[in-house]
């Protein structure tokens, strides 16, 4: 499997592009603010045909470049119903202003293809499987995407921005909930295999077992605490 991964823009959200192997078909997730020309320098170097762009939630950090990028290679996009809105209205789902002068160098808006994503759905793009599941706190349609085990290969989660390596995301922005996020932590990540490699919205890859052992936030969920207030979150 290749999978190349990338900071972008001005909130350094990790942009990722999946295939089997260079040369073939691939999945890009969460092409966000300024990702269009690492999502071509990707495509370029690894030889690879997008076939989908899907994200895990609607922010515009991981949104902004769906539109070009959707745009360029004819691809449909993939989004839970309950964050749909913010690609449209950014501004909305934040609360407040982005700032004009950011939202100046933005495509907003959807794409020509956009298809919605259900909890416990099963994507099978460029011949990989991703397992969706409805993961809301930080927005009401975060989702994450799981691929299995391969070969070799260790289990791979995209956990958007529900879970950091060592933090969560936060829950104070419109949509996002406190105890949904501890809820969803829960019932998505702690069930994983330690063996599973996060990949995240932000920040550097980690595993679950390295998170069940170290992160405060998934310890406390796994005592049954789960107050959630042990250390600072992250994301937009």
């Amino acid at each position: 499997m290749l999978i190349a991964g990338f900071p972008a823009g001005a909130w350094g959200t990790n942009c990722y592009v999946v295939a089997p192997a260079a040369g073939e078909e691939c999945v890009i997730i969460d092409p966000g603010h300024q990702a269009a020309q690492g999502v071509e320098e990707t495509l370029k170097k690894h030889r690879l045909k997008p076939v989908a762009v899907v994200l895990t939630h609607g922010h515009i950090d991981h949104v902004a470049s769906v539109v070009p990028v959707c745009g360029a290679h004819d691809v449909p996009a993939w989004i839970h119903p309950e964050d749909r809105y913010m690609m449209s209205d950014p501004e909305k789902a934040l609360g407040r202003s982005i700032g004009m002068p950011l939202m100046g160098e933005l495509t907003v808006g959807e794409p020509d293809d956009v298809r919605e994503l259900a909890d416990g759905a099963s994507l099978k793009l460029a011949g990989m499987d991703f397992s969706v599941a409805h993961a809301p706190g930080h927005t009401k349609g975060s989702v994450t995407f799981r691929m299995p085990e391969l070969a070799d290969i260790p289990p791979v989660f995209f956990s958007g921005d529900l879970l950091f390596a060592g933090s969560i995301g936060r829950t104070d922005l419109p949509g996002g909930s406190h105890a949904e996020i501890l809820e969803s932590l829960g019932r998505v990540c702690l069930p994983l295999d330690d063996s599973t490699v996060v990949l995240s919205g932000h920040g550097p890859q980690t595993t679950i077992g390295r998170e069940r052992a170290t992160n405060p936030y998934l310890r406390e969920v796994a005592a049954g605490l789960g107050d959630g207030t042990a250390a600072p979150r992250r994301g937009m």
